[in-house]
């Protein structure tokens, strides 16, 4: 990995960690068409790029999180779902990484997204402030997060979706999202660090620094500009944009004849 490998995937992770169309499944793909093998030091630079990007929701959010208690045990109870089910399957997750998995996900969570904004009618989504949520529906956004351990999903998109549903409007159940990503990263974060301590190293520490202040520069960029998106437009986009990109990436697994 060089210095232009990381700034690439510092902004794909940026831009992606918050808006719902899968960053793990972009990292996937670009790591792919960059030719970025899997290794120690790619695990160590995809943990400091996410720490990178999580940094930037709690500069945007620091103010209420550092007053607001009861909003820190809505965001707990609502990730114990999905840290119950991450250390239990885990490894079979893993194991779902692919290319194909990718795409078919993508695919499938983007016409997720147009069927229930087709749907979507203010008058039913009476949530309009996470202070408004009861702890109940906070545990079930947590279980739609689970969802998003199978690669391609998006972890933003299907706490959003699972927002929404349970009549969030738009605007909060955005906000929810990218607050629970705070637990969930630095649990999912802090999890790799123990699973891999013997092996990480700070080798290439300046593509390690790069990495990351390009992840939080465009994590920041990126959760101001949904939450202005979100005033005035639907998901569909995205769940267009995710269609269109499962499809793209079908084609080319088909051309090139690969798994």
């Amino acid at each position: 990995m060089n210095l232009f490998d990381a700034v690439v995937l510092g902004i794909v992770e940026g831009v992606t960690e918050f808006l719902p169309i899968s960053s793990t499944g972009h990292m996937i793909l670009v790591s792919s068409l960059l030719g970025i093998k899997q290794n120690t030091f790619e695990k160590t630079f995809e943990i400091v790029i996410q720490l990178g990007a999580i940094l930037a929701v709690l500069w945007i959010y620091k103010d209420r999180l550092s007053k607001d208690i009861a909003l820190w045990k809505k965001l707990i109870v609502a990730f114990i779902p999905t840290g119950i089910l991450g250390l239990l399957f885990h490894k079979y997750f893993e194991a779902l990484f692919s290319d194909k998995v990718v795409a078919t996900m993508l695919i499938v969570w983007g016409v997720i997204f147009i069927v229930v904004e087709l749907f979507y009618n203010k008058l039913s989504h009476s949530i309009k402030d996470v202070d408004k949520l009861p702890y109940w529906k906070a545990v079930m956004v947590g279980i739609f997060q689970s969802l998003a351990m199978v690669p391609g999903t998006s972890r933003s998109g299907s706490t959003i979706i699972g927002g929404m549903l349970l009549g969030m409007d738009r605007k909060t159940a955005t906000e929810f999202s990218f607050l629970l990503a705070i637990p969930t990263m630095f649990a999912a974060s802090g999890f790799e660090l123990v699973k891999n301590a013997s092996s990480f190293t700070l080798d290439g520490i300046g593509i390690l620094a790069v990495g990351f202040i390009t992840a939080f520069t465009f994590a920041f960029l990126s959760v101001k500009w949904l939450l202005s998106f979100i005033k005035t437009h639907s998901f569909i986009p995205f769940g267009i944009y995710r269609i269109a990109l499962g499809i793209l990436v079908f084609l080319l697994l088909s051309v090139f004849n690969l798994q």
